[in-house]
This record gives structure tokens, sequence and C-alpha cells, in this order.
């Protein structure tokens, strides 16, 4: 059995959190489209921060986390790693390698982001 190791492209951890990001709105109908030919997916539109938070599909991120998404470095570092396709900002394109990346974060996804309240909170985030 071969040995697997994580974070084989040595990413850190801004490039990391910007990448499952990425991928989970990626996977998102609503903010993506994955190319079922190619295994590419197009990112067609990047949330905003609003109070402390970001909506990232159906979960609530702290902005701080996503701050990577308007960092040029780190879509710099990306594409040269071969994980988004270069453009940014103009677009962002994962690649399948980028799309299929264990980023080790995955499983931070996994509860609805209506479960902590925040949608609720009285000018947050309607």
């Amino acid at each position: 059995m071969a040995f697997v190791r994580k974070n084989p492209l040595k990413l850190n951890k801004l490039q990391l959190r910007t990448l499952v990001l990425a991928q989970v709105i990626a996977k998102d109908p609503a903010s993506g489209k994955i190319d079922e030919t190619t295994g590419e997916a197009a990112i067609l539109r990047l949330p905003h921060a609003h109070g402390d938070h970001i909506h990232v599909g159906k979960f609530t991120v702290s902005a701080r986390d996503a701050s990577g998404f308007d960092n040029p470095a780190v879509w710099t570092a990306l594409t040269r790693k071969g994980l988004v396709k270069e453009g940014y900002p103009a677009s962002i394109v994962l690649t399948k390698e980028g799309l299929e990346y264990d980023t080790g974060l995955g499983d931070h996804f996994k509860d609805d982001s209506d479960a902590d309240g925040c949608c609720t909170a009285p000018g947050c985030c309607s």
C-alpha cells in the first residue's frame, strides 16, 4: 500500500483555507459550475463579507478565514501549483486537480449556516 502524503503541494494555511472554500463554492450550483467534460469548475461569484462572517454556499465562515479571496498572492500560488487556471481577478477556474485536492479541511463543512442563528439576527444577512 502506497503512503499518501497530506498536502503534497505544501500549500500554506491561507492557501489551504482559500482552496477549500473555493471548492465549496464551486460545488454550490448557485455559485459555481462544474464542466463535466474537463472536470474543471468555474466560480461564478465570490461571496463578500458582511460583519465578521461570510456565506460560502450553505455554510457560514469567519471573514478572517476567507481573507485569501482578496489576496492576489494566494491565487498566484494556486495557479503556479496547477490548482487554479490563470485569470484572477477576472475569473476563477479550479482545475480538476484543484477541485479534488484534499486540503484536510473539508470535514469542517458539515453544518448549515442557519444552524448558528446567523440569518435570524436583525439586519445581519437579510
